[in-house]
C-alpha cells in the first residue's frame, strides 16, 4: 500500500511502531522494519551513548528504515539529536515539547521530522516549524495522553495540516486501519498491539497482563498533576487514585510511581508496577511476530477499504 508516509520513510506498510520508553528498544524496532513497517527505538531518558548502542544494534538486524523517539524533556535531547545525525538515522519522532532547535541540524542531514501531537494548535504550530508529518494521539492509547479522542483529534488536525497525518490510539488491527483512512491520515502508529509481540522484550507478566485484559481494564492516573497516564489497572493503580482523590501533591505522587515502568517491562512486577497499556488491550488474544501482526492487520485493512 503505497500513501504519502511509505514513501517519505521508504517503508512498505503505513504502520509506525509507537516509540515506547524500555518497550521500544531495537530488537522490536528492527523486527517492525524488517517486516515493513517503521520500528522506532524509544530514547526516552536512556544515556546517549546507550541510544547510539541501541541503533547500531538495529543496524545489525536490518536494512531496512527505521526511526528514533526523541523525548524533548529529557536532558540529553540535544546529544541523541547529535546522534541520530551522525549515525545515519532516516526519521525521528518526538515527543514532550517542540523540536524546533533541532529542526535546522535535522533537516540539513535529511531526516524526517515527525512529532506526536494532541491537538490541533500543536499540529499547526509544528508544521510552521518544519515538521515533515504529525501523529495524531488520541486518549485511546497507553501512557502519557492528550483529552481527545482518535475520532474526534485525526480529521480535525487532516483539515488544519498540509503535512501528513499518522493516526495513533485505539487501533490494534485492520479495521482501526481503515478507519483511520477514512479519517485523512495517511499511516497509523500502534504501540500496545506491538507490546505482545515475539520480539518484544517486555517480560511475559505484561505481556499476558494485556492478553487477559477487557474492555474496561485500562485507567487513567495522574489527572491531578495535569500529567495523565494510561495504563492497565493493579495495586499500584489503586493507591495511586486514592491517593489523588485525597489531594496528594506530585511529589508523593511520584514516588509511588518511581522506577515503576522498568518495573513492570523487565521485572515482570504487574501488581506495583506501571503496566502502560492503550484501550485495546481487550483486542489482543495472543502473542504474535511483528510480521504476523503486520501481515494480518493489513490483510484486513486492505480489504475493508476495497468495500469502502
Amino acid at each position: 500500500m503505497k500513501t504519502k508516509i511509505t514513501e517519505m520513510l521508504g517503508i512498505e506498510y503505513p504502520i509506525i511502531q509507537g516509540g515506547m520508553a524500555w518497550v521500544g528498544e531495537y530488537h522490536l524496532a528492527s523486527a517492525v522494519s524488517q517486516a515493513g513497517g517503521l520500528g522506532i527505538i524509544g530514547a526516552a531518558s536512556a544515556p546517549p551513548e546507550v541510544v547510539r548502542e541501541q541503533i547500531r544494534e538495529a543496524k545489525k538486524l536490518t536494512d531496512k528504515p527505521f526511526a528514533v523517539n526523541v523525548m524533548l524533556m529529557n536532558p540529553n535531547a540535544p546529544e541523541v539529536a547529535k546522534i541520530v545525525i551522525e549515525e545515519g538515522v532516516k526519521a525521528v519522532t518526538t515527543g514532550a515539547g517542540n523540536p524546533a532547535q533541532f529542526m535546522e541540524e535535522w533537516k540539513k542531514a535529511g531526516v524526517k521530522v515527525i512529532p506526536v501531537v494532541a491537538s490541533v494548535a500543536m499540529a499547526k504550530m509544528l508544521e510552521r516549524a518544519g515538521a515533515d508529518a504529525v501523529v495524531a494521539e488520541g486518549m485511546e492509547s497507553g501512557g502519557h495522553i492528550g483529552s481527545t479522542t482518535t475520532m474526534s483529534l485525526v480529521p480535525q488536525v487532516v483539515d488544519a495540516v498540509n503535512i501528513p497525518v499518522i493516526a495513533a490510539g485505539g487501533i490494534a488491527d485492520g479495521r482501526g486501519v481503515a478507519a483511520a483512512f477514512m479519517l485523512g491520515a495517511e499511516a497509523v502508529q500502534m504501540g500496545t498491539r506491538f507490546v505482545a509481540s515475539k520480539e518484544s522484550i517486555v517480560h511475559d507478566n505484561y505481556k499476558q497482563k494485556l492478553i487477559k485484559a477487557t474492555d474496561i481494564d485500562s485507567v487513567i492516573t495522574g489527572n491531578s498533576t495535569g500529567h495523565p497516564i494510561r495504563t492497565i489497572r493493579n495495586k499500584m493503580t489503586k493507591e495511586y487514585l486514592k491517593l489523588e482523590e485525597q489531594g496528594a501533591g506530585l511529589e508523593e505522587l511520584e514516588q509511588l510511581t518511581l522506577g515503576s515502568l522498568r518495573n513492570a517491562v523487565i521485572d515482570g512486577d504487574v501488581v506495583n508496577g506501571s503496566v502502560m497499556a492503550g484501550q485495546i488491550s481487550g483486542m489482543i488474544h495472543d502473542v504474535q511476530s511483528c510480521e504476523e501482526i503486520i501481515t494480518s492487520v493489513m490483510t484486513q485493512a486492505e480489504k475493508l477499504m476495497k468495500l469502502a
